[in-house]
């Protein structure tokens, strides 16, 4: 089967063979395969052992307290062949939404050529371009709570029904998909019994991600009422925009009529905005002057904003972003080098890629407004780290 040898192996405490032993007899048992999945397919029905989860809860970091539970990450594993099924349907209801232009055109999570880069690259670029032509611009990021966990099942059919025109068997799988799933906690090489899973798109699946956008599709048209704000999503992330010259003023009090608008959507989704995470940057010279007209958002303007990664700061130079990104590159080469003398070269080949290499390359078209100085720090980086090898 072409579509399960594109998947990566992964264990998961639900299967009855190992995925490394899976993918070894794939071969001899894929006739089998494809007549359960097309069976599913054609019925319109998703088997309920591939509706399981197992639950692992994964310590957030080293140093906080292990017996609070708040503490811990869940990680979802599925079984193999739940991931199989999916990767079809996946791939075709892609395609689907591709060819019908379905896809919010300012949605860059999980899309094909789409990725945090290109997310920060039409924002920075249009708050730039407000700049150069004698605009200010006020940034909002939202943060939401748990979103992927708080979908509810009913609306996200009735969108994928009446948003998207999926009905038929179609309509009846998704269903099939989304009710009677269940998930386990996985600790110590135990489960513990089963319970219910009512909300939310399957964490760990592959199709969660892109219901997810389906569910949050709306939204985008609801922003699109907003002539003088513009938008972009990353998968969750909501960012808002809104530039204006010294007499637009009262543009401000449209960005906060559409935050007001987002608010109440969220909610009637069951969706909730993290208040406390919202945050916003002021792109201006004259910065009390505008907070004085951002109403109940001047108590979340910041001077440097952590933007998908990436430092934002009012004057858009990603000074603050390059300073620790150097440091931080020095840190783990100084560390790497008192290891080097235990490392073949191959090992420590992935070692650099994975600490400096990987930081160096994230969302680096972005380092366009980086002066000299910069640059010249970030090629002795690159120096350092190839004299390691």
């Amino acid at each position: 089967m072409v579509v399960s040898k594109k998947m990566k192996p992964s264990s998961c405490p639900l299967d009855i063979l190992p995925s490394s032993m899976f993918f070894k007899v794939i071969d001899l048992i894929a006739p089998f395969l494809v007549k359960i999945i097309n069976l599913s397919l054609s019925t319109g029905t998703v088997p309920n052992f591939l509706k399981q989860a197992a639950i692992s809860p994964i310590l957030k970091k080293p140093n906080l307290d292990p017996s609070q539970p708040s503490n811990y990450r869940p990680i979802s594993k599925l079984p193999i062949l739940s991931k199989v099924l999916e990767k079809i349907v996946a791939e075709q209801l892609t395609s689907f939404l591709s060819n019908y232009e379905l896809f919010d055109k300012y949605q860059s999570g999980f899309r094909k050529m789409h990725s945090t880069e290109t997310t920060l690259l039409k924002v920075s670029n249009d708050i730039q371009m407000a700049a150069d032509s004698g605009k200010y611009t006020v940034l909002v990021l939202l943060d939401l709570s748990s979103a992927f966990d708080t979908v509810d099942h009913k609306i996200l059919l009735d969108r994928l029904e009446n948003e998207f025109g999926i009905a038929g068997f179609v309509l009846k799988w998704f269903t099939s998909y989304l009710t009677n799933r269940t998930f386990s906690v996985y600790i110590n090489g135990m489960l513990s019994d089963t319970a219910p899973l009512l909300h939310g798109v399957p964490q760990g699946s592959v199709l969660g991600p892109l219901l997810f956008l389906m569910y949050i599709y709306p939204l985008g048209k609801l922003l699109n009422n907003f002539k003088n704000v513009s938008y972009h999503f990353y998968a969750d992330d909501i960012q808002l925009y809104c530039s204006f010259n010294d007499t637009e003023l009262h543009k401000l009090t449209e960005l906060l009529d559409c935050l007001a608008c987002v608010k109440s959507w969220l909610t009637s989704n069951s969706l909730q905005l993290n208040s406390e995470k919202t945050e916003t940057l002021i792109v201006a010279p004259e910065i009390p002057i505008i907070s004085r007209h951002l109403g109940s958002l001047s108590s979340s303007v910041q001077p440097c904003i952590r933007n998908l990664g990436v430092w934002f700061n009012q004057s858009m130079s990603l000074d603050h972003h390059s300073s620790l990104l150097i440091r931080n590159c020095f840190y783990h080469l100084r560390n790497i080098a008192k290891l080097r003398a235990f490392l073949s070269n191959s090992v420590l080949e992935m070692v650099i890629h994975a600490f400096i290499s990987s930081r160096l390359d994230y969302c680096n078209s972005l380092f366009t407004c980086f002066n000299k100085s910069v640059l010249n720090r970030l090629q002795l980086v690159q120096n350092t780290a190839a004299r390691l090898l």
